[in-house]
């Protein structure tokens, strides 16, 4: 049975940082980019960068470049999404997704297509 688990999130002030993990096991990394995803209330689930842990890319999406860094050690199963100068608008509850390499094309992915979820995180940035 796969399963994705993340953890460091939390109540920050604007400003500051949090460093999320994803750890899979029944799962092999590095046959998947992993993907950080974020949901505020009311919103749809949209991804904030992915890794492919084949060759390394990442990608971001263009509010949070330059602010968060996506990481991944194969060894360990486990990717990271390194959060700094937080702002209000990065609240909302993170999610990491597997998306089989097979059927990834690079960028940013679509949450329908993932392979597998895990429950959340939740990032709670105040002003």
């Amino acid at each position: 049975e796969v399963q994705l688990v993340e953890s460091g999130g939390g109540l920050v002030q604007a400003g500051g940082s949090l460093r999320l993990s994803c750890v899979g096991t029944g799962i092999t990394f590095a046959e998947y980019a992993i993907a950080w995803f974020r949901q505020a209330p009311g919103k749809e689930r949209r991804a904030v960068s992915c890794i492919n842990n084949s060759d390394g890319s990442v990608y971001y999406m263009y509010s949070v470049k330059d602010r968060f860094t996506i990481s991944g050690d194969n060894a360990k199963n486990t990717v990271y999404l390194q959060m700094d100068s937080l702002k209000p608008e990065d609240t909302g509850t993170y999610y990491c997704g597997a998306l089989d390499l097979v059927v990834y094309y690079g960028g940013l992915p679509h949450q329908w297509g993932m392979n597998y979820w895990g429950k959340g995180t939740p990032v709670t940035v105040t002003s």
